[in-house]
């Protein structure tokens, strides 16, 4: 199978600082990923003055008197910073990814050369942003947090209908953290049967498990959010894993990678060598005489398996010998008159 695609998400876990940018990068890179992604907004142009913050993000921010769009501007990058980070990125040998959250951020990023375009489970609703993805983007992953059946379908309708993006979709849960009985990672499968699709996932659990067996189910994209530590302060750390984590979370999805195989049962190679030694032969149980018939009775299955299966066992019973065989002996065909 094609190799899965992993996708670190710094997110806003910088906290607005270009050297924990950095030190994130260098987690993602020491972990394996494929991408280290942030985001790239203007607070101003993504929220209102009067949008609140969501229950979790007061939660993890500890500030319930701060707006939205407070806690948002001092978690912005600039352009400089991008052209950083993406040089940083490439240092490391990671490739740099970013979720835009507004038009003009989507401009910024096409400038950048990305023609990977994610779209973000809160923007799945907002058809200009869609439409300005379907024509930009050679290859769009769309989050699906919050949504219905029907709100994927009218989005994949919009990007399929303005371009011919290949279209990955994330199965995901938008609460930071995601309980484990809100998971309902079965829909993922739904949605690749439904829409035709590659499906992956995007995950807020607290632990790697999910993410692992989404692997197992076909996904062929994993998202997931990291930090250089959950008790720092900001929106998304509470809910992110940590750099051992992350990096465990990229091993067992490596193996379980190599693990899928094909969808098709024969012996693999480092097995074959044991079929000798686990299975079993047919033996005389008795001593037995040349000519005389052998029955039913006159045989035990031993190992090894080397001999005649004891899926044969009817094809020599009532079978002349055309030899004197001790008890114990394992059978061969050459031992069998006819």
């Amino acid at each position: 199978m094609s190799k899965i695609l992993i996708i670190a998400e710094a997110g806003v876990n910088h906290n607005g600082d270009i050297e924990i940018a950095k030190r994130l990068i260098n987690s993602a890179a020491e972990a394996g990923v494929d991408y280290v992604k942030f985001q790239t907004f203007k607070a101003s142009k993504l929220v209102s003055q009067q949008a609140q913050k969501a229950d979790y993000q007061n939660e993890n921010t500890g500030n319930v008197k701060e707006s939205q769009l407070q806690m948002l501007e001092k978690l912005e990058l600039s352009r400089e910073d991008h052209y950083t980070l993406i040089e940083y990125c490439k240092s490391k040998g990671v490739a740099f990814f970013s979720t835009a959250f507004d038009l003009d951020s989507l401009d910024f990023l096409n400038e950048l050369g990305l023609g990977l375009f994610k779209v973000p489970s809160g923007e799945i609703t907002n058809l200009p942003y869609l439409e300005k993805i379907a024509v930009l983007a050679k290859e769009v992953i769309l989050s699906t947090g919050m949504c219905t059946m029907e709100e994927i379908g009218e989005a994949i309708a919009v990007l399929k209908g303005l371009s011919d993006a290949k279209i990955t979709v994330l199965h995901c849960n938008t609460q930071y953290p995601t309980p484990y009985e809100d998971v309902n990672l079965l829909a993922m499968n739904e949605i690749k049967r439904v829409f035709g699709v590659d499906v992956g996932y995007s995950d807020h659990t607290l632990g790697i498990e999910v993410p692992i067996a989404a692997v197992a189910l076909g996904a062929t994209v994993i998202e997931k959010h990291f930090t250089l530590d959950r008790t720092l302060p900001g929106p998304d750390h509470a809910a992110s894993l940590e750099p051992l984590e992350l990096r465990d979370m990229v091993n067992a999805i490596r193996n379980i990678e190599q693990a899928l195989g094909m969808e098709m049962k024969f012996p693999s190679a480092s097995e074959s060598k044991n079929i000798g030694v686990a299975r079993k032969s047919i033996h005389l149980k008795v001593e037995k005489n040349k000519g005389e018939k052998i029955k039913e009775e006159d045989l035990e299955m031993l190992r090894p398996g080397d001999g005649i299966s004891p899926m044969r066992m009817r094809e020599i019973i009532g079978k002349t010998l055309n030899k004197d065989l001790k008890k114990g002996t394992k059978l061969s065909f050459q031992d069998i008159e006819g």
